[in-house]
């Protein structure tokens, strides 16, 4: 799954600019259609898993049919404008939603259980770290497949060879694993599950209500095909996110899940829209800063930047941070990591102008990456039921395709007026340094000091601080 969303990464919005010339906010609205996707795909899919007992397990059948859809809609990639032309329409813009939207979604149907089923065969505490940390290392090396595959033998070779091994690997080692049965399918129809109401997921969420209301109202003006003068809309969208996310933070812990799952979001939904932004407007960012690059140079530029910003990513989460995480609190760790890659991103945008330095700074970037994709599941996970681990993952998830569409209709908007494109890595900058701090206002566990705690029978560590929600 991991391939299949850096191919998704690497060849989309090259492929959109080169090959069918869009302009740069239809290339937002296009990758637009991947967050809404997940908006919907990852809480339904998290919480039917937890319902579902299917072919011998809760999250296999989920994994195999994800992996098969992302498979066939790779394959379409190539074949939009093929498509288009079939079907009559002038634009290629309808098929390229329609095939970013099935790609996500696909993506969306197994990321979920595959993050899942960590918690699902693991203890809390050190084991569950590990288990996260081998995770990215695993999803971070077939990236970095992925991104190599590109720079040397070009974006379509790319392509053709995701469709077998997708397939492959999505297929085969989910038939493999062993899943514990859970103790109890059942549920009544009034509660989403053991006392999650409704009412409750939606206060859970409220870090994140600003952010879905411009998500909604930009969707609108974008499809209405207008775009406002101003931006009097994403100010109004920051300082309302400011106050909310002010207040999760600030609030204190009633002994339940809710306050301390309000910060987990607050403080991870911050750092994507920076890294987001990075993802669809980088060769925007190419074209401008490095005009001598032709279509061919762009690709494998851009490549080579994602190449460096995974190759560290692969091997920092078990080679750097989980060690650190032994040591120190993983919520340190974790804002430690983030700062490093703000960092990065200020000196992109001050300084980059050829490839060596972009390099470079994506590297150490990777590092900041590596922690985003494995150390907010390991911490999330101990601060929940880890009996409806995907309820609660697809809930997390949402702190993730919020901010995405964030970035697509906000930052958009923003890189197609501004003049240097470099403000991409100011925005970066800046989300994922504001990131770093919020992550430090968690209140801290034992088991995030891995202490090799055993765990509760629900899968959360027994710290005396935060009990698991009443049944």
């Amino acid at each position: 799954m991991g391939f299949a969303l850096s191919v998704q990464i690497s060849v989309l919005s090259w492929i959109l600019a080169t090959r069918y010339g869009l302009d740069i906010h239809e290339i937002g609205l296009v990758w637009a259609a991947g967050p809404m996707a997940g908006i919907i795909g990852q809480v339904a899919i998290g919480l039917i898993s937890d319902r579902l007992w299917i072919w011998n397990g809760r999250r296999r059948f989920f994994i195999i049919v994800g992996g098969v859809l992302a498979a066939l809609m790779i394959l379409a990639l190539p074949a939009m404008g093929l498509i288009s032309t079939a079907l009559g329409l002038e634009s290629v813009m309808g098929v390229a939603i329609a095939v970013a939207l099935a790609l996500d979604l696909a993506v969306n149907v197994g990321f979920n259980p595959t993050r899942s089923i960590i918690a699902d065969v693991t203890e809390g505490g050190a084991e569950r770290s590990r288990g996260y940390s081998w995770m990215q290392t695993v999803s971070g090396s077939f990236s970095l497949l992925a991104y190599a595959i590109g720079a040397l033998l070009g974006n379509i070779a790319l392509i053709y060879f995701a469709v077998g091994l997708v397939l492959l690997f999505s297929v085969v080692p989910a038939l493999l694993i062993e899943e514990p049965k859970p103790e109890d399918a059942s549920d009544g129809p009034a509660a989403l599950r053991d006392g999650v109401t409704f009412l409750s997921a939606m206060l859970m969420l409220s870090p994140l209500w600003a952010i879905a209301i411009y998500d909604i109202y930009a969707m609108v003006v974008r499809l209405a095909g207008t775009m406002p003068a101003g931006y009097g809309a994403e100010i109004a969208c920051a300082a309302a996110t400011a106050l909310l996310i002010g207040h999760a933070l600030l609030s204190r812990s009633d002994g339940s899940t809710m306050p301390e799952f309000r910060k987990v979001l607050a403080a991870h939904s911050l750092s994507w829209i920076g890294i987001q932004s990075l993802f669809i407007y980088l060769v925007s960012f190419l074209q401008y800063r490095m005009p001598s690059l032709d279509t061919d140079g762009l690709g494998r530029t851009a490549a080579l930047a994602f190449l460096a910003l995974n190759a560290v990513a692969a091997l920092a989460p078990a080679l750097l941070l989980a060690p650190l995480a032994r040591r120190f609190r993983r919520t340190h760790v974790h804002a430690g990591a983030l700062a490093l890659m703000a960092g990065a991103f200020l000196a992109a945008w001050m300084f980059v102008r050829a490839e060596p330095l972009l390099y470079a700074l994506m590297a150490v970037a990777g590092i900041g990456w590596g922690a985003m994709v494995s150390l907010p599941f390991a911490i999330m996970s101990e601060r929940v039921d880890g009996r409806r681990m995907g309820l609660f993952m697809g809930l997390f998830n949402l702190s993730v395709v919020l901010p995405q569409l964030v970035a697509s209709f906000g930052v958009g908007a923003f890189m197609s007026r501004v003049e240097d494109k470099g403000a991409l890595f100011l925005i970066g900058a800046a989300t994922i340094g504001l990131s770093a701090v919020a992550w430090l206002f968690l209140r801290p566990r034992q088991a995030e000091n891995e202490g090799g705690i055993e765990p509760r029978k629900n899968g959360t560590a027994p710290d005396g601080d935060i009990p698991a929600p009443a049944i």
